[in-house]
């Protein structure tokens, strides 16, 4: 049951909408390498297409009606939009859920440290990384800090080209005969994965008042004082502070067709993409239309942000109640009764890892939205599994709609596996299965997709959203 390839039957219409969409993906991948940021900057592409604070209306006390559309925000790292439909949200809505937290360096809360002349920020990885994949790479400081006084200072360093960039160092190989010996898992260890921040000592005017941190620390002290002057810090205020070290640079076009992109986060960033934008394109819905953009998933979607918390169900039931559905009862019978794309990336057959696929269960690059009737490791262990009714109902709906799509599994069985948000939905008892673009490299600080996957993954959710 072989897929054909998506690029063989492009109309010239077509392939200019592929085009427009995949120049959009690639500028917001580039400008938001962060969960907040992917956040903020889908806020404001929600506010350009209408859609209102639900919590503006939950204050103002106006009831919500078919056509409206509304977003609430967690924290600023999560972000839920709905486009109310003409059917009662009591019969369930139409979900696309996807997240935007991508595996990277979170600078330590006392991460500055001076040795031998070279200043360094402690990290600790974020989510399922090769540690050795982030060294001698140019990388950029991405986050907020957050002072004492309630203001808060945006921090994006290394992305414009008059930035500095950092790294992270490596031996050189006419030393490097013990380390080579190693397992690619103790090659680079975590707490070698400091980034080399400052090299210029301080220069204490003659008869200034004296300094022992200067003295003690002078290179130290000369980041200290750049801190203060360019961003308005103290050393202390790293103590309050979000900053994530991420992969330098724009996403750019992949291959002499520019058939591809490469670039940072694109799990799951190419779904949350996809998915916001065919959220924002939605036309008069019959099921309420929602897209889920959430944080934490990399780790194990936990705490206030994750898909764990209460923050759906609670955004759900103000929904609810603004409608005109009141009572735990509507609720129950809303989540219940809702279908659900867990938008996330599947694996992309590589031939040059071969060996740990199933070649005629995996999924192609160019061959269309990637569909994983489940997910987990081995005996299916940590997975939603989604029915045999709903994979039908999914399959009927993408062919009706010519969008071209697959099946997949995540490498053959006994080789590994992983898990996404669908599990989370599912104890609702909706109707969930994965689906999204397959990625190579994923996890590396640079991944590769193909552009047909995107558009069809954008052209897969428009259609989904049309359930009725």
């Amino acid at each position: 049951m072989e897929r054909p390839n998506a690029w063989k039957r492009y109309s010239a219409e077509q392939l200019d909408a592929l085009h427009y969409l995949c120049e959009g993906y690639k500028s917001f991948i580039s400008d938001n390498k962060t969960e907040r940021e992917c956040v903020a900057a889908s806020v404001r592409m929600a506010e350009e297409a209408g859609y209102v604070n639900l919590a503006e209306r939950v204050a103002s006390g106006e009831p919500l009606k078919p056509g409206d559309k509304v977003y609430a925000v967690n924290r600023g790292k999560s972000l839920m939009l709905a486009h109310l439909g003409t059917e009662p949200l009591e019969r369930g809505v139409n979900i696309l859920g996807a997240h935007v937290d991508s595996p990277r360096l979170d600078v330590k809360q006392d991460p500055l440290e001076e040795r031998n002349e070279l200043v360094t920020l402690d990290t600790h990885y974020y989510g399922g990384v090769k540690k050795y994949q982030w060294v001698t790479m140019p990388l950029a400081i991405h986050g907020v800090v957050c002072k004492k006084d309630g203001t808060t200072v945006d921090v994006v360093i290394g992305e414009d080209e008059a930035d500095p960039v950092f790294c992270i160092t490596d031996l050189l190989p006419h030393l490097g005969s013990q380390q080579m010996t190693k397992k690619a898992s103790e090659v680079i260890e975590g707490e070698m994965l400091d980034v080399l921040v400052g090299n210029r000592p301080i220069v204490v005017e003659e008869g200034a008042e004296k300094d022992d941190e200067a003295e003690k620390s002078p290179v130290k002290a000369g980041v200290v004082a750049l801190l203060r002057e360019q961003l308005g810090i103290e050393e202390e205020d790293l103590l309050s502070a979000e900053l994530e070290i991420v992969p330098a640079g724009a996403a750019r076009d992949l291959g002499l067709d520019r058939s591809m992109i490469l670039g940072y986060g694109q799990d799951d960033r190419v779904c949350a993409y996809t998915s916001l934008v065919a959220q924002l394109d939605c036309k008069e819905p019959a099921r309420t239309a929602v897209t889920l953009l959430v944080d934490k998933e990399e780790i194990g979607s936990v705490g206030a942000t994750g898909m764990t918390s209460h923050f759906f169900e609670d955004t759900m039931a103000e929904i609810l109640e603004l409608a005109g559905e009141t009572g735990a009862l509507a609720l129950r019978r809303c989540l219940a009764a809702s279908s659900m794309l867990s938008s996330d990336v599947s694996a992309g057959f590589d031939p040059a890892f071969a060996s740990v696929f199933e070649p005629k269960n995996s999924a192609y690059l160019g061959h269309g939205l990637t569909f994983n009737k489940f997910t987990g490791s081995r005996g299916k262990s940590g997975s939603n599994d989604a029915d045999a009714e709903y994979v039908a109902t999914i399959r009927r709906v993408m062919d009706e709609g010519g969008v071209a799509w697959q099946t997949a599994e995540l490498g053959k069985v006994d080789a590994g596996g992983g898990g996404t948000i669908a599990y989370i939905l599912a104890t609702y008892g909706m109707s969930v299965i994965d689906c999204g673009v397959p990625v190579l490299s994923m996890h590396a600080p640079w991944e590769a997709t193909s552009k047909a996957d995107v558009y069809e993954a954008y052209r897969g959710y428009q259609e989904f959203l049309k359930l009725a």
